[in-house]
């Protein structure tokens, strides 16, 4: 009987990006608002722990070991740029402006920044592959933190807030859409 082989960081993380395009997909063909509901905060829910677990762990091990440094800022600030969407859409709902269209464009900057981590041979997973990364044991690290954060947010009322790490030294205003000219 063959053993079962363990998975690596990059199965595991690849695993989430494809549970993630499915609910988006999910949610596209979607119009109850309940389940809008439901499936945004399970997408926000699923973005959350995976953007933790990368940031906490797969993202510092790769520090110093890819060629391209640049890709592993920009994969930072990517991240809070879709933590800023997921903000706005678990504080607010399907009968509020601008709702669906947060949703789609959320959606659209996970799938570039799922493509820069897929890329093959030049994308951050192919690079950390190849700088000889210990992948199983990333991966075992990973898991242990995501079944630990999913087992947190289950207990709790709401999401907690996101945290930004590449955004400061920002004061946001909220104004109203511009209107058509007269």
């Amino acid at each position: 009987m063959p053993t079962k082989q363990k998975p690596d960081a990059i199965a595991l993380l690849k695993a989430d990006h494809r549970k993630v395009e499915g609910l988006f997909e999910k949610f596209e063909h979607t119009r109850d608002d309940l389940h809008k509901k439901a499936l945004v905060l399970e997408i926000c829910t699923e973005l959350s722990v995976h953007a933790t677990i990368e940031e906490e762990i797969f993202y510092p091990a790769r520090k110093g070991e890819i060629k391209e440094e640049e890709l592993l800022d920009e994969a930072y600030v990517e991240h809070d740029g879709a933590k800023v969407l997921i903000s706005e859409l678990l504080e607010s709902g399907p009968s509020v402006e601008f709702y669906d269209a947060k949703v789609k464009v959320l959606s659209e900057m996970i799938k570039h920044h799922v493509k820069e981590e897929e890329t093959r041979s030049e994308g951050l997973f192919a690079q950390a592959k190849a700088a000889g990364l210990d992948m199983v044991g990333l991966a075992e690290r990973l898991d242990s933190r995501k079944q630990e954060l999913l087992a947190d947010f289950k207990h709790r009322s709401k999401l907690p807030p996101p945290e930004t790490r590449s955004f400061t030294g920002h004061e946001l205003v909220q104004s109203r859409p511009v209107e058509e000219a007269a």
